[in-house]
């Protein structure tokens, strides 16, 4: 009786890890990475100022000037608390944690981010996704009759929602909010490319509700920084499960230095979105293939047949997120991380090649 599975509670290991695929060699298009590089002068200075962070000491672990710049970069009022992770993944297990009580329920939706169920599962709570509609939008009835039914004490909403890259109407979301007994979670991990859509004035005027953030997307992923925004009560437990020194010294001080210059992120940003405008017509001259409307720095596209193309696309030296087999609302369906101009040229080029 020295074996793993005899150990391992059976939902464990029943789980897969979260893969990442291999991509050297490759232009790398799956993971809603910013393909953007610090400008030269900016690295340099940075490479300075963290030649001088004392990395024989352990981070201040409120982190009170790394909580400054991202209240100020992302427009955080004031009367909110913030809590850090080690990226916002870890935000999501801290939460799940802190709400699995026996035979507590999360609701989310589907398809969207893996790591919602695995959160759940990892946690010991029950998980339970309400499927959306075959174009992806929510459906608000049957989100809310499952809300009436599983009385869940956590709902996730990702707005954009990853992989569909849509955003569900607000006025449905805050529908959610009202009507669920337990925390909602709206996670903005693709806010710097949603034309300013969020929900952060919404938070403090709902008591159950929360907002999520990242700066991965914003161009800094290499980092792991994400944030939880909410009112005091909510924040301070989250804070009890949250690992001691959770965001490393140099983590903090890169952030910092660079949400001082956070136009550089915003420029690229806005970059994105001309791009995911060119990678979108582009999509729409291919026969056969339906692209579906981003908010975020991805596209998701259904092709006559995703695996042969997703194939077809690496054989040419370029890396996307198969999603075929995942769901059965993806089927077919591969999302396309929005790249460089010459990146998104290389990969129509290539697509058109791969299903011609």
């Amino acid at each position: 009786m020295k074996a793993a599975a005899d150990w391992v509670r059976e939902e464990i290991g029943a789980l897969a890890a979260y893969h990442v695929a291999p991509a050297a060699g490759l232009v790398k298009l799956d993971a809603m990475e910013n393909p953007y590089r610090l400008p030269e002068r900016v690295a340099e200075e940075l490479g300075r100022h963290l030649a001088g962070v004392a990395m024989n000491r352990y981070p201040d672990p409120q982190a009170p000037r790394l909580k400054a710049r991202l209240r100020e970069a992302m427009a955080i009022p004031d009367g909110l608390e913030m809590v850090l992770g080690n990226g916002s993944d870890e935000i999501l297990q801290m939460i799940a944690v802190a709400l699995a009580r026996p035979d507590a329920t999360m609701l989310s939706l589907e398809p969207s981010f893996a790591m919602y169920r695995i959160s759940a599962v990892c946690a010991g709570m029950k998980y339970a996704a309400v499927d959306l509609a075959p174009d992806f939008a929510l459906d608000l009835p049957a989100t809310l009759a499952a809300i009436a039914r599983l009385r869940p004490a956590l709902t996730w909403i990702a707005y954009p929602n990853n992989p569909t890259g849509n955003l569900f109407p607000r006025e449905s979301v805050l529908a959610i909010v009202e009507a669920a007994p337990g925390l909602v979670v709206v996670d903005e991990a693709y806010y710097p490319f949603s034309g300013g859509a969020s929900l952060v004035s919404e938070v403090g005027r709902h008591p159950n509700l929360v907002l999520v953030r990242t700066v991965s997307k914003l161009g800094l992923a290499g980092l792991r920084l994400g944030l939880a925004v909410g009112p005091r009560d909510w924040l301070g437990e989250f804070d009890k499960v949250r690992l001691p020194y959770n965001v490393n010294v140099l983590s903090a001080a890169a952030a910092e230095f660079l949400l001082e210059r956070r136009e550089v992120l915003e420029d690229q940003a806005r970059a994105i979105v001309r791009e995911r405008e060119r990678l979108e017509s582009g999509l729409d001259t291919l026969a056969g293939v339906r692209r579906f409307p981003s908010a975020a720095n991805f596209v998701l596209a259904r092709f006559p047949d995703g695996p042969a193309a997703f194939e077809g696309l690496r054989a040419r030296g370029i890396l996307v997120r198969n999603f075929h087999g995942s769901h059965p609302l993806l089927d077919h369906c591969l999302r396309l991380t929005v790249g460089t101009p010459d990146e998104n040229a290389r990969l129509l080029a290539a697509l058109a090649q791969a299903i011609g």
